[in-house]
C-alpha cells in the first residue's frame, strides 16, 4: 500500500464523462472500491447511475451534474480508431472541446460548481520530441494535428477553471492494460510468434499502467491542493522495441521481432502514423514531487502484473 492510499477521505460523488471506456471503466471500479459514488455520462444509458448526453448537440441530463463533487472528463473520439480523414480529424478535436463546453454550460445553468474538474489530455501535446526529456512547462516541438488538438483541449479546461473550479489536466501517455488501449494490438501478433515494432524501434514510448493512471485521478480528486497540468506517465519510459520485447517476455511467448518500415506505416495510416512513430520521452518528476506514488514505476513489473 502506498502513502496516497492510506488516507481514506470522505466519500465523494464522481461524474465520469467517457466513463464506459477502457480508462473510465477501471476508474469507476477503483473509485467505488474506495467508497465513492460514481455517475456515468454516456450516449446510451443502460443501467442505474448512467445518464444521457450528446456532446455534439449539447444535450445532457441535468440530474447527472446536480450535487456532484468531482467531474472527470475522459470523453473524446478515439484518436487511433480510424484513418485521419478531414471529417475524422474534426470529430476528434470537436468531441474533446465540445465535451468541456457542454459540462461548463451545465454548471452555469444549474448554478452548481463541482469541487474539482479533472481532464484527460495527451502527451501528443509535445509533438515529436525525439531524445529530449519533456516537462510540463516545455513548449511543443513542431506542430501538427495532435499538438493543435491537445492545445485546444487544454484551453477548454482553462476556461472551466476560470469559473472558480479547481482543475487538473493529465497529459496521458500509453496506458497499458489487458482490456484495451495499445497493449492488445501489440500482444496480438505475439500470440503467433511475431513481435512487430516500428521503424528502427528507437522511438521513446512514455507509458503508464492503467491502475496507476486511474489512481492518479483518484489522488487528484482527494487532494485539494493538487492543481494544474501533470504528465501522466511512469517514471521510466522505454524505447518501442523494448516495449514489444517486454510484452513477449511477460506473455512467455518466444518471438521473431520484425520492423514495420516508417514509409509503409505512413502509406497505410497517413498522417495518423505519427501516433506510433513519434518519440516522446516525458518526465514524471512533477507528479512525483506533488506526492503521487507509482505502484508500477518499471515496465517489467507493470507487464508481469498485467499478464500474470
Amino acid at each position: 500500500m502506498t502513502n496516497d492510499d492510506k488516507v481514506q477521505p470522505m466519500s465523494l460523488t464522481f461524474l465520469l464523462a467517457g466513463g464506459s471506456g477502457f480508462i473510465g471503466s477501471r476508474l469507476s471500479e477503483l473509485a467505488r472500491s474506495k467508497g465513492h459514488s460514481v455517475r456515468i455520462l454516456t450516449r446510451k444509458p443502460k443501467v442505474g447511475g448512467q445518464f444521457a448526453w450528446d456532446i455534439l448537440s449539447g444535450a445532457i441530463d441535468d440530474r447527472a451534474v446536480e450535487g456532484v463533487d468531482v467531474v472527470v472528463n475522459l470523453a473524446g473520439a478515439g484518436i487511433a480508431d480510424g484513418r485521419w480523414t478531414p471529417a475524422r480529424k474534426r470529430l476528434i478535436a470537436e468531441s474533446r472541446v465540445r465535451s468541456a463546453q457542454v459540462l461548463r454550460d451545465a454548471f452555469r445553468r444549474l448554478g452548481h460548481l463541482p469541487k474539482s474538474y479533472l481532464s484527460a489530455s495527451a502527451i501528443g501535446y509535445y509533438g515529436n520530441s525525439g531524445e529530449r526529456v519533456m516537462y510540463e512547462d516545455d513548449s511543443p516541438v513542431g506542430g501538427g494535428f495532435l499538438v493543435d488538438t491537445c492545445a485546444a483541449w487544454e484551453q477548454a479546461v482553462e476556461e472551466t477553471g476560470a469559473m472558480g473550479i479547481r482543475t487538473v489536466v493529465f497529459r496521458t501517455g500509453i496506458a497499458l492494460g489487458a482490456s484495451g488501449g495499445a497493449l492488445p494490438r501489440i500482444a496480438g501478433p505475439l500470440r503467433f510468434g511475431i513481435g512487430g515494432y516500428f521503424a528502427d524501434g528507437k522511438a521513446w514510448y512514455s507509458w503508464i499502467h492503467l491502475d496507476d493512471l486511474c489512481r492518479m485521478y483518484l489522488w487528484a480528486a482527494e487532494q485539494p491542493l493538487v492543481e494544474g497540468v501533470f504528465n501522466a506517465v511512469a517514471p521510466h519510459p522505454v524505447r518501442n522495441l523494448k516495449l514489444v520485447k517486454a510484452t513477449a517476455q511477460a506473455m512467455r511467448r518466444p518471438a521473431i521481432f520484425v520492423p514495420a518500415p516508417a514509409f509503409a506505416l505512413r502509406l497505410v495510416f497517413g498522417e495518423m502514423a505519427g501516433t506510433i512513430l513519434n518519440s516522446n520521452r516525458i518526465s514524471a518528476e512533477k507528479v512525483i514531487r506533488a506526492g503521487f506514488h507509482f505502484q508500477f514505476p518499471e515496465l517489467e513489473g507493470a507487464m508481469n502484473a498485467i499478464f500474470r
